[in-house]
């Protein structure tokens, strides 16, 4: 991957989180993005992205937490408030996909 594939991914990246700032349960939220295709594969490689930049925040949290001597959850809350954004999009598409989970299992 090159470097300016990198910048675009990054870019891919900041746009949903942005449009997910006003609302992480906009049904466009990866719509007319140029390159996401190609870069991420579709929606679900951006959110591959972004549960992966979540766990690399919360584990570093984690490591942070047992130094302090904090329990996992006072860590997972600490980043949720750190990160709403990245939460909000990854509760919003987890609750999206248990729907479509439901209504297919009808």
């Amino acid at each position: 991957m090159s470097w300016e594939d990198q910048h675009t991914r990054t870019r891919i990246v900041h746009t949903v989180l942005t449009r997910a700032a006003a609302d992480p349960d906009r049904p466009d939220l990866f719509s007319d993005i140029p390159e996401l295709e190609r870069l991420f594969g579709g929606a679900d490689g951006v959110l591959l992205a972004l549960r992966y930049r979540w766990n690399n925040h919360f584990d570093a949290k984690m490591d942070q937490a047992q130094q302090q001597g904090q329990t996992a959850m006072e860590a997972y809350l600490e980043l949720a408030a750190e990160q709403p954004v990245l939460r909000a999009v990854l509760d919003a598409q987890y609750r999206r996909r248990q729907s479509q989970s439901e209504a297919m299992a009808r």
